[in-house]
């Protein structure tokens, strides 16, 4: 199938050569003169009044026939730029912030013009939002910042997650849901998928104090990524600015031994830009066994080689080590007993990872219609972890390719048709060894140490996915976007610790196809101020390699079929009050079905043998998301420049429907357990989420944050809750310029009322269940020094 694919992709990039020839082009990125961020959807006129867009990288390409064109460039918040552009050349156009309309582009959720075209929920987060904190945890930003969406960590650094609309990664052990390896929604970084072939997704090794640009799509979208039943999260490396060259020294101090050092080197040319980041972390922790360190390489090179070719290449290393306290019980949460877990301190449970991820990226410009984009991505790691089950080494490799052809075409006055179509493929072998632990006979009162195999796996994983999106645009600003994915997952397993003695299977294999993905939807604008859409979208989870392997008995577990989830959503944006009120509402049903459970196998009429997965029932999801900024005052004399408030409101109504798990009791019965009717577990009703930022004159600026989260129920069947918490944060700073240095000092603290509350709850497990947060005012201080050449 593989050589099929990549034979027609062939065929289209040699017919599409040919024509290119006959074409010249105008193209050209538009980025903002003071942060260098890409500016997406800023409108470029051209003509007698034809006019083009920006798309998600910030570039547009423009037909040219008559040696020159002249060129009118406007974005919201922004002054229009005027310009003669001749056939051949490459534009690198940066756009500065009209006084008029200050800050307006960096304000939480903006609502821009490429928002408005765009018939789905999606936030982008920008280094305003990403650095309202320490800005080295991406998950104040997301669950400050992005309504429907939560992100959890297991330690300082470590075990992250998201958790979009509710969506439970895995399942317990007693119940429905629990949350590992962010499964369901797929990850990408600068275009290149972190999630692996199997559908996980590891972060430890990701550097989130490097990243400029988070863009979050909330909801089903296998149609353009595969295996992504939750949503979809863009991360985007700090890009350098055009003709501006740096080096820069950041330091980060704070409570319970956190330090990072930043060392960034940035050069922007007319045609090229290179980035080197490297970083530098420790932290004590809070809690018994939660010490942090990590060190990070990042490095991004960017070339355009003429007008219509570019080429981007990514580098990372990580050397990533994360201690893990454990879960604490309720009672221990409840007294404050942040002593961690025996079991896992005993294990000396930790996370280890050592990686590299490489990606490269082309880019060509064939027509003003036809644009492909291929790149080819890889990487390497070696991973130990140890926890109260055991320890496990895995050291997977995953590499893969991700082409996608666009297209426009101008079909008429107000009439045009755009779209993509494109391929993803990976592969994923990975070496799995498990193993018990024991007793450390030269140090008893010490950690255990590792003793005996207890498995032995090897992994292949491997899969693919075809898709094709189009919208056609009607006059008086209609849109209709229709779109088809198909998907196929294929994972092999080998027990390489085979005894043929016994009745357990030396290989197994499961195929997961034929899996179609449709999306439509409709969008309307209305006088350039807001929009309204209502749009369907789907999308599928498969099983991973440990679902489909029954562990006691080595057998396949047959009739296991993947998750399917279907949304339907309406929703409205906008930016009404002269563009000073920007806002965003989306309500939405999604139907989860094929929900994956637990089933008990007894051994005797008072054990329980093993249990395995299956497709136990199914979830339906009703929400409200709501968030707004207003830019409420603005000067640019005295000593407040602007003042930003902002809030978003999220409600959840999810419950289980037709949904059963089965157990056995203390005497050896099946229970079964029906939990249909029930409030999904690990999902808070309400969260809100408010603040203001505030920017000066003089080079103060910043910001203070509430959170409130309403309490949950964290087991299936409701009989255990969170208590509600509210969160209040705040930082202020300094930035300004002497000659050639940039400096930056600032100061912040969270948690400035001493509230208890958790980074995450572990759903259905207990008796442990808490990863707690630090109950006291947790502050930091830090400074940079940037020198521009």
């Amino acid at each position: 199938m593989y050589k099929i694919l990549a034979t027609s992709l062939l065929g289209l990039v040699c017919c599409a050569s040919v024509w290119a020839q006959r074409n010249q082009l105008i193209t050209g990125t538009v980025t903002d003169a003071e942060t260098s961020n890409i500016l997406r959807g800023a409108r470029i006129t051209y003509g007698s009044e034809e006019h083009t867009f920006t798309d998600a990288e910030g570039v547009f390409s423009i037909p040219c026939t008559s040696g020159s064109v002249d060129l009118s460039i406007s974005y919201m918040g922004y002054t229009t730029r005027e310009l003669t552009a001749y056939c051949g050349e490459y534009l690198q156009i940066s756009l500065y912030s009209n006084p008029s309309r200050l800050d307006e582009v960096q304000v939480t959720g903006s609502t821009k013009r490429q928002d408005l075209r765009e018939p789905q929920s999606s936030v982008a987060l920008t280094p305003k939002e990403l650095n309202r904190g320490t800005g080295l945890f991406l998950d104040d930003a997301i669950n400050a910042n992005v309504p429907g969406v939560i992100m959890q960590r297991r330690g300082v650094s470590s075990g992250q997650q998201f958790n979009i609309r509710g969506y439970g990664n895995g399942v317990g052990f007693r119940g429905a849901n629990n949350n590992f390896d962010t499964q369901g929604t797929k990850v990408y970084l600068n275009g290149i998928p972190l999630t692996d072939a199997e559908g996980i997704t590891t972060l430890d090794d990701i550097d989130f104090a490097s990243i400029g640009q988070v863009d979050v799509l909330k909801g089903p979208a296998s149609t353009r990524y595969g295996f992504a039943i939750a949503g979809v999260i863009h991360l985007t490396s700090l890009q350098p600015a055009p003709g501006n060259s740096s080096v820069s020294q950041k330091i980060t101090a704070g409570r319970y031994g956190l330090l990072r050092s930043t060392t960034q080197l940035q050069v922007g040319g007319n045609s090229s830009s290179l980035l080197v980041n490297y970083g530098h972390q420790i932290s004590d922790g809070f809690m018994t066994h939660n010490h942090s360190q990590k060190d990070f390489v990042n490095t991004v090179f960017n070339y355009r080689a003429n007008p219509r070719q570019s080429v981007n290449a990514y580098f990372g290393y990580s050397n990533s080590y994360d201690e893990r306290g454990g879960e604490l019980t309720i009672e221990q949460y409840q007294n404050k007993e942040y002593t961690g877990n025996e079991r896992y301190i005993k294990n000396n449970a930790h996370s280890e990872v050592v990686s590299f991820r490489a990606g490269l990226n082309h880019t060509y410009e064939f027509t003003s219609w036809l644009r492909n984009t291929s790149t080819v991505f890889g990487s390497g790691i070696s991973s130990n972890a140890s926890s109260a089950g055991g320890w496990t080494d895995k050291n997977p490799l995953n590499y893969g390719l991700r082409s996608v052809f666009d297209l426009r075409f101008k079909l008429g006055e107000n009439l045009a048709l755009y779209g993509s179509t494109g391929v993803e493929l990976q592969e994923q072998r990975a070496m799995i060894t498990g193993y018990s632990m024991v007793e450390n006979p030269d140090d008893p009162d010490g950690y255990n140490i590792i003793g005996s195999f207890k498995s032995n796996q090897f992994a292949r994983s491997s899969n693919s996915h075809l898709f094709t999106e189009w919208t056609l645009e009607l006059p008086a600003d209609f849109s209709i976007t229709a779109g088809l994915g198909l998907s196929a997952m294929q994972i092999d397993l080998e027990d390489r610790l085979y005894n043929p003695g016994s009745d357990r299977a030396r290989k197994l294999s499961a195929l997961y196809n034929g899996l179609y993905s449709p999306r439509i939807a409709l969008n309307k604008i209305f006088s350039d101020a807001f929009s309204a859409y209502i749009s369907y979208s789907t999308g599928f989870k498969a099983p991973v390699s440990g679902n489909i392997v029954i562990s006691t008995t080595g057998e396949l577990n047959t009739g296991l079929v993947p998750e399917e989830g279907r949304q339907f959503e309406l929703g409205s944006k906008g930016n009404l009050l002269q563009d000073k009120l920007g806002y965003q509402l989306a309500l939405f049903q999604t139907r989860f079905k094929h929900k994956f459970t637990s089933v008990a196998v007894p051994l005797d009429a008072n054990t329980t043998g093993y249990t395995y997965i299956a497709n136990g029932g199914s979830q339906n999801h009703k929400g409200i998301e709501a968030l707004v900024n207003y830019r409420a005052y603005e000067s640019t004399s005295g000593f407040i420049r602007t003042l930003t408030p902002y809030a978003n409101v999220t409600y959840s109504d999810f419950v289980y429907k037709d949904y059963q798990y089965e157990r056995l009791d203390g005497d050896g019965n099946t229970l079964i357990s029906d939990y249909s009717g029930n409030a999904v577990a690990g999902v808070s009703p309400w969260v809100v989420n408010a603040g203001i930022d505030f920017r000066g004159n003089a080079g103060f600026y910043g910001n203070l944050t509430y959170q409130y989260r309403d309490a949950m129920p964290f087991t299936s069947d409701g009989e255990n809750r969170t208590d509600a918490f509210t969160l209040l944060n705040t930082k202020v700073g300094y930035r300004n310029q002497f000659g050639h240095f940039d400096l930056d000092a600032y100061v912040g603290a969270d948690n400035l009322t001493g509230t208890q509350y958790y980074y995450m709850v572990f759903v259905n497990q207990l008796p442990d269940a808490y990863l707690p947060a630090p109950y006291e005012i947790n502050y930091y201080a830090g400074a940079a020094l940037n020198y521009r050449f």
